[in-house]
C-alpha cells in the first residue's frame, strides 16, 4: 500500500472529537485511527515536536546543540561596533570633506571649482539634503517586513541578510557616477539597516542585567552620535587626503566580517517568540505555515491531506498580513507608544538636521577652518557622556515609563535653551562652551525614549515597536529636515537663523513627552499576551488529563463497591 500523510493539527480535532464523543457515551469507531497511535507510530514527528519542546525547556537551544557563542557582553559589543559602523556612514556623508561644495562663481566672474559629491555632481543644496533621506525610502519599505519575519525566520539570519545588503550597497555609493546612481544606492543601504534596527535592543533589552537595562540601551544607543561624530571626522581625513569614494569602500570592508557573522553563528533566542521552525514559532504567526507532517503507512496522500499546498502557502502569506495588520492596530490605539514616537520625532527633526548641516553652519557662523574635527570631537564627547547618562539616571531613578518621560521632558528642555542660547552667541568660544551643554543634555534622551518603546507593548511586539518608531522618526523627522533645512538657507541665506528656527523644535519635543507623564503607564515587559503554549499541544494535553481524571474516578467507584 502507498504512503499517506496526516496533518498533526487534524489528528488532534480528531482526538478532541473523539473525547467529546466517548464523554456522551457514543462508541469511537473501530476503525478510526487514535491520533496518540498516530504520533505513536511516527517517531520522527514525535522527535520533531520533543525537540520544539526541549527548545523551550531550555530558553531556545535543543539538548543536542552547543549553546550560543554569544554572552550577554559579546552580544552587547557586537551590536554597538554594528550600531557604530551604520552611523559612521550618515557622519560620512554629510562631512565635508566626502560631502563637500558646489562650484561657485562670484559677480566679478571669478569662479571656483567645487569638490566632494556635491561638487563631482554639481547638487544644490535641496538635492544634497535628498541624499542623506534616500536611505529611508528602503527603511521604510523593509522595516516592518524583517520585524515581521522575525516571527517565523531565525533573527540573526535576518540580520546577517540585512548586512550584506547594506554592505554591497555602502560600496555602490563609491562607485557611483551620478545624482540618481548615487540615491539608489543611498535607499538600499536603508534597507540592509532595516533588519538590525527592529532586532538589536530586544535583544539588549532582553539580556542585559536587570538593574542596568537602561545603562546597557545607553551604551548603545551611544554609537549613534559617537558613530556620527566619527563619520566626520573619518570623511574629512579620507576626503582630504584621497578621493571621497574610498570613505564608502572602508564602511564596506569594516561591516563585511558582521554580515558574515550573522549566518554562521548560532543565536540567542527573543523573549516572546518560540524559536523558529517550531510549532510554537507556528503557533505564533498564527499557524502560517502548516504544522508538520506526519508519515503513514498504507493510506492515501490525496485523501488524508485535504487542501493544497498552493492553497496552504496562500492562507500562510494572508494570516501573516492579518497578523501584521492585527500588531499594527494594537500600536496605533497605544497612547504611551503614540506619545513617545511623536515627541521623538520632533526631537530627531532637529538631530538629522544637525547632523546633516552643523558642519556647514559651524562653517559658515564661525568660519571654522576644521568644522568637521570640531563638530565631531563635541558630538564624541557629548555623545557618549549624555547617553550613558541618561540610562544609569533613569537606572538610578527606578526604571519606569512615567519616570523615562519626566527625564526626556526635563532634559530636552535644558538642552534646547542651551543650544539655542549658544546659535546667540557671536563668540566661537562661547558657542562651544553653551553648545556642548546642550548636547550633553540632548543626548541624555537616546536611551529613555527606547526603554519606552520597549517597555509600553508586550515581548512578541517589541520588534515591530522598534521598526514603526525608527520609520516614523525618520520619514517624520531627520528625512523631511535636512531637505526643508536645505530649502529653508536657500531662502533666507542666513544659517545663524535658519539654525535658531531649527533649535526651537526642541520645545515642541519637550512638551509631548511632558504629556506622556500623565498617561497611564503600564510596563508590559512581563506580560505574556501570547502564551508561547501552540493550541496543538494545549488540545493534546486536555484529553489526557480528562482521560487521567476519569480512571481516577473509576478507581474509586470500583473500591467502594468492593
Amino acid at each position: 500500500m502507498g504512503v499517506g500523510r496526516i496533518n498533526l493539527r487534524d489528528a488532534f480535532a480528531m482526538e478532541r472529537r473523539a473525547e467529546a464523543e466517548l464523554s456522551r457515551g457514543d462508541q469511537l469507531p473501530s476503525s478510526s485511527p487514535s491520533p496518540k497511535s498516530i504520533i505513536a507510530s511516527n517517531p520522527s514527528a514525535d522527535s520533531e515536536m520533543g525537540m520544539g519542546v526541549a527548545k523551550e525547556d531550555d530558553g531556545g537551544g535543543s539538548s543536542d546543540v552547543s549553546p550560543s557563542w554569544f554572552t550577554p557582553k559579546r552580544l552587547l559589543v557586537i551590536f554597538c561596533m554594528i550600531n557604530m559602523i551604520n552611523y559612521v556612514d550618515r557622519g560620512v556623508i554629510a562631512s565635508n570633506g566626502v560631502n563637500g561644495s558646489r562650484r561657485t562663481c562670484t559677480e566679478a566672474g571669478v569662479c571656483t571649482s567645487g569638490w566632494g559629491i556635491q561638487g563631482d555632481f554639481d547638487l544644490n543644496n535641496f538635492e544634497d539634503g535628498v541624499l542623506s533621506s534616500a536611505f529611508m525610502v528602503g527603511l521604510l519599505i523593509a522595516s516592518p517586513v524583517f520585524a515581521s519575519l522575525a516571527k517565523s525566520v531565525n533573527p540573526f539570519r535576518l540580520i546577517g541578510v540585512g548586512l550584506s545588503v547594506w554592505t554591497a550597497a555602502a560600496a555602490g555609493c563609491g562607485a557611483s557616477f551620478n545624482f540618481w546612481t548615487i540615491a539608489i544606492c543611498r535607499m538600499v543601504v536603508g534597507v540592509g539597516e532595516a533588519s538590525f534596527i527592529s532586532l538589536a535592543a530586544p535583544f539588549i533589552d532582553d539580556n542585559a542585567p536587570v538593574a542596568q537595562k537602561t545603562a546597557w540601551l545607553g551604551l548603545f544607543y551611544m554609537c549613534i552620535p559617537t558613530g556620527v561624530a566619527l563619520g566626520y571626522v573619518y570623511g574629512g581625513v579620507v576626503g582630504g587626503n584621497s578621493s571621497w569614494r574610498f570613505a564608502f569602500f572602508g564602511e564596506a570592508v569594516l561591516m563585511l566580517p558582521f554580515a558574515v557573522l550573522g549566518f554562521i553563528m548560532k543565536p540567542l533566542q527573543l523573549k516572546g517568540f518560540a524559536p523558529a521552525g517550531s510549532t510554537k514559532a507556528l503557533e505564533g504567526v498564527e499557524a502560517a505555515t502548516t504544522v508538520p507532517e506526519v508519515e503513514l503507512s498504507g493510506r492515501s496522500s490525496e485523501g488524508l491531506h485535504g487542501p493544497s499546498k498552493n492553497l496552504e502557502c496562500k492562507s500562510g502569506f494572508l494570516n501573516q498580513v492579518s497578523r501584521f495588520l492585527k500588531d499594527m492596530k494594537v500600536l496605533l490605539v497605544d497612547q504611551v507608544f503614540i506619545v513617545n514616537v511623536l515627541g521623538y520625532v520632533a526631537y530627531n527633526f532637529v538631530i538629522g538636521a544637525y547632523s546633516y548641516w552643523g558642519p556647514k553652519a559651524g562653517f559658515s557662523i564661525y568660519h571654522m577652518s576644521n568644522a568637521d574635527m570640531m563638530f565631531g570631537g563635541l558630538t564624541i564627547v557629548c555623545g557618549i557622556m549624555g547617553t550613558v547618562a541618561g540610562g544609569c539616571i533613569l537606572d538610578r531613578m527606578s526604571a519606569t515609563i512615567s519616570n523615562a518621560f519626566k527625564l526626556l521632558s526635563g532634559v530636552t528642555l535644558l538642552g534646547g535653551v542651551f543650544c539655542f542660547a549658544a546659535f546667540c552667541m557671536k563668540s566661537l568660544y562661547a558657542f562651544l562652551a553653551l553648545f556642548a551643554l546642550g548636547e550633553l543634555l540632548v543626548f541624555a534622551t537616546q536611551a529613555p525614549v527606547n526603554y519606552v518603546c520597549l517597555h509600553c507593548v508586550t515581548p512578541s511586539l517589541r520588534p515591530l515597536s522598534m521598526a514603526i518608531s525608527t520609520v516614523a522618526i525618520h520619514i517624520f523627522g531627520d528625512v523631511p529636515s535636512s531637505p526643508l533645512v536645505g530649502f529653508l538657507q536657500d531662502h533666507v541665506n542666513n544659517w545663524r537663523e535658519t539654525a535658531l528656527i531649527l533649535t526651537s523644535v526642541f520645545f515642541l519635543a519637550a512638551a509631548i513627552w511632558f504629556i506622556g507623564i500623565f498617561l497611564n503607564n503600564v510596563d508590559m515587559f512581563d506580560e505574556d499576551i501570547e502564551k508561547q503554549t501552540s493550541a496543538a499541544e494545549k488540545a493534546n494535553l486536555k484529553p489526557l488529563l480528562e482521560e487521567s481524571c476519569s480512571d481516577d474516578k473509576a478507581e474509586k467507584a470500583t473500591e467502594s463497591k468492593s
